[in-house]
């Protein structure tokens, strides 16, 4: 059966276009035009991958993402037309995943769709239990605690960690989790990385300021202290 993805985009023409291309890839496309349409659907219908336009009317995509956190781990991109930062950085800090800006290859927009899909799927994590001082990660259960407190991280969030975590005071550069994690290494991508270390650091650190567990290597890239 073909994975459904939620497309919530109130520009008729962009969402018809990336309707097309989506089901082109053999993709199940439900459409909203607003936020709220497209999580009355989600709840109705739950999709495997949810893409959300960040200038929506009424209920904006960053809210969108929020109430759909609240939901589900489902994998988010956001999909965004300005080329301010701040805005991918706060989509990304309202739950997603990813980011795409406008205007977008297909071909682009389907590889990450089809990379969060991926690891959605899951395997491939070790079943031992990794500890790091006082954070406890069970990666086959997908499982983080902090003193014996069940931290809630999102999949993306969980396999970046794990990534790290499994080969711990190895250096990793961005390109490198980009890759590995998720899935691709396109040029211009590392405030990705920076904004998910940022989000690891304010669940998992006592001061995320001064962080023990998650460090930055300065120059090359971070890497996880046992």
């Amino acid at each position: 059966m073909a994975s459904r993805i939620l497309l919530i985009e109130d520009d008729d023409r962009i969402r018809e276009t990336t309707r097309l291309v989506l089901e082109d890839e053999g993709y199940d496309v439900e459409e909203a035009s607003s936020a709220e349409d497209g999580l009355a659907l989600f709840e109705r219908r739950p999709s495997a991958c949810v893409i959300v336009d960040l200038m929506l009317p009424k209920m904006d995509g960053f809210e969108c993402c929020r109430a759909l956190r609240q939901r589900s781990d489902v994998p988010i991109v956001v999909v965004s037309a300005k080329n301010d930062t701040h805005d991918v950085v706060a989509g990304l800090e309202a739950g997603a995943d990813d980011y795409v800006r406008k205007p977008f290859h297909a071909k682009e927009l389907t590889a990450r769709v089809r990379a969060l899909l991926r690891r959605a799927a899951g395997g491939g994590q070790p079943a031992s239990v990794i500890r790091l001082g006082d954070v406890e990660i069970t990666p086959d259960e997908g499982v983080v605690r902090k003193r014996d407190e069940t931290v809630s991280l999102t999949k993306t969030e969980f396999r970046l960690l794990c990534e790290m975590a499994t080969h711990p005071g190895q250096v990793f550069s961005r390109e490198t989790l980009l890759d590995n994690v998720w899935g691709y290494a396109f040029a211009g991508d590392g405030k990705l990385v920076d904004t998910h270390i940022h989000r690891l650091r304010m669940k998992l650190e006592d001061d995320p300021a001064s962080p023990r567990h998650v460090i930055t290597v300065r120059g090359l890239g971070y890497k996880v202290s046992p």
